[in-house]
């Protein structure tokens, strides 16, 4: 069966949109009974309607009932039915929408019925909508930055600011903390500290994207109006695409930097390991800083080197692309580490499967042929880069391309169908690193565009895809990759950029949190422009 399922309890699953040619499946599947909440109306009727869906399932033996309701109008009446439905209807049911979204969140107002909340909590369509100029979808690195830029610009402007977390993190320094270099506590601070003064924040999550009506649904049903939603909430790490991985991490020898929690776990790992083998993974794009996969491998190899049990380490680094790095130029200087470390570079090779107890992996590899062969490797270290997904509220809305991504224009950031959308950071369609370096300028061309779009002015402000990716190769040296679209080199300062450098160490390790703390964060721009000016 193709559909997503998601199951909410032994009698209650929800889906997205169904067909006919899934009703068979859906009976074989053990589900007794089927609930349409999509409106025959919507999207024109161009989906089978609830009469055709209603006779297909009576053939079939399976109960069915329409509960139509608009997305941006769930009321406490919905949840009152659908309980009602849970009792009389056969069980298991499966409920669908357009997205799943929408049926999800009626089976909430339908619990929290049962539990007597107060209906502000329900998002009822009587309760007060409140609205905002500027929603910011996120409070990571890319939606501070962008606030603070906005309010440095109109300080009177009227921000909500949308995301769950009560911590913030400086994670370009995870690679630090795994190297035993850097401490782990000065990468968080708590969200409440870093949230410009200003704006409003609303420690919840966002469920559901509804451009069309110019509104955010949250996770306790409740409706956000705006004019002018920007969309940054980040990308998710997709731990579960490997399979067994979720039940090791953090132990058996198995470790990621891409958490707060499990980078010291490396350099645990780092410092014990004295003989063995050493793998590092690297998935398939798109991956935040992309070139921290392989900075774990060269920072680990520099530390054994320095101890003198390299050679007794057999170091991998497992990439399921083609390429060392995405830019062709930076390839023969890493390469130069990669031959002084000894390591072997397995390309096409991508992870699938760990069972952490037996210290095992498995990979799915390319041969010469062309035909993907799975391979069991041994461990005594895994270092573990997970696959990496747009967020699924995102993923399932009409924002999104195909692939998940914000579809926005790689120059103004703006929405390509929706022209009071705005997206910036790990989530937007741009062919870019992603980077914090990127979100520093996109920031500003997105505060930028967003206040002349406001005005009815032209967009002049030009994002050029700069991004920067500083490759610690060694303790104490570093390679300062900056370019942009197309792999352009956009260097900061007159000098080679291929060559390893002190100085870049310091930049990486003091320079460049200060910049984030300090500058970024409280829209001082500093050094910030693209390749078009924003008219200061």
């Amino acid at each position: 069966m193709n559909l997503h399922i998601i199951k909410h309890s032994e009698l209650f699953s929800t889906t997205g949109q169904i067909g006919m040619e899934d009703l068979n499946e859906i009976a074989v599947a053990g589900y007794r009974s089927v609930i349409c909440n999509r409106p025959d109306g919507e999207d024109g009727g161009r989906h089978v309607s609830s009469n055709e869906l209603a006779a297909a399932c009576e053939k079939l033996g399976l109960g069915f009932s329409y509960l139509p309701a608009d997305a941006t109008h769930l009321s406490k009446e919905h949840g009152a039915a659908l309980r009602q439905l849970l009792v009389t209807m056969p069980a298991p049911i499966l409920a669908f929408c357009r997205t799943g979204v929408r049926s999800t969140n009626i089976f909430r107002l339908a619990n929290s019925a049962e539990t007597s909340a107060p209906a502000a909590q329900t998002g009822g369509a009587n309760d007060k909508i409140q609205q905002f100029e500027v929603v910011i979808v996120g409070a990571g690195a890319a939606g501070i930055a962008v606030a603070a830029s906005l309010l440095r610009r109109a300080p009177n402007i009227q921000i909500a600011m949308i995301d769950p977390a009560s911590q913030h993190y400086y994670q370009p320094a995870w690679t630090l903390v795994g190297a035993g270099v850097y401490d782990q506590k000065k990468t968080a601070r708590p969200m409440a500290s870093v949230i410009p003064g200003p704006a409003q924040w609303l420690q919840q999550a966002v469920t559901e994207f509804l451009p069309d009506h110019n509104r955010v649904r949250l996770d306790d049903g409740s409706l956000i109006a705006y004019r002018q939603l920007i969309v940054c909430p980040g990308l998710r790490l997709a731990w579960e695409k490997i399979e067994g991985l979720e039940q090791t991490l953090g132990r058996n020898g198995v470790t990621s930097n891409y958490r707060y929690d499990l980078a010291p776990y490396t350099w645990q790992l780092v410092w014990q390991l004295k003989q063995g083998t050493a793998i590092f993974s690297q998935p398939a794009m798109p991956v935040k800083c992309a070139g921290a996969p392989q900075k774990a491998m060269y920072l680990s190899c520099d530390h054994w080197l320095r101890k003198g049990v390299l050679d007794q380490i057999k170091v991998e680094f497992d990439n399921a692309g083609t390429v060392l790095f995405g830019v062709a130029v930076f390839v023969p200087p890493l390469m130069r580490y990669v031959k002084k470390y000894q390591a072997q570079l397995v390309f096409e090779s991508n992870l699938v499967k760990v069972d952490g107890d037996r210290k095992l992996a498995w990979f799915d590899v390319k041969d010469g042929a062309g035909n993907i062969v799975r391979q069991e490797k041994a461990f005594d270290m895994l270092h573990v880069v997970p696959p990496q997904v747009a967020p699924d509220a995102l993923r399932n809305s009409p924002l999104a391309n195909l692939d998940g991504w914000c579809e926005v224009d790689p120059a103004t950031l703006r929405h390509v169908h929706y022209r009071n959308v705005f997206a910036l950071g790990d989530v937007s369609a741009t062919a870019n690193a992603k980077t914090v370096a990127a979100i520093r300028k996109q920031a500003v061309v997105v505060a930028a565009n967003l206040l002349a779009a406001c005005a009815g002015q032209p967009l002049d402000a030009s994002y050029d895809g700069y991004g920067a990716c500083p490759l610690t190769v060694e303790k104490g040296k570093v390679i300062l990759a900056e370019f942009g679209y197309g792999g352009k080199l956009l260097p900061t300062f007159p000098l080679d950029p291929t060559i390893a450098r002190r100085s870049n160490w310091f930049l990486k390790t003091t320079v460049l949190p200060w910049v984030y703390w300090t500058l970024m964060l409280k829209g001082r721009e500093w050094l910030t422009r693209s390749s078009a000016s924003e008219g200061k």
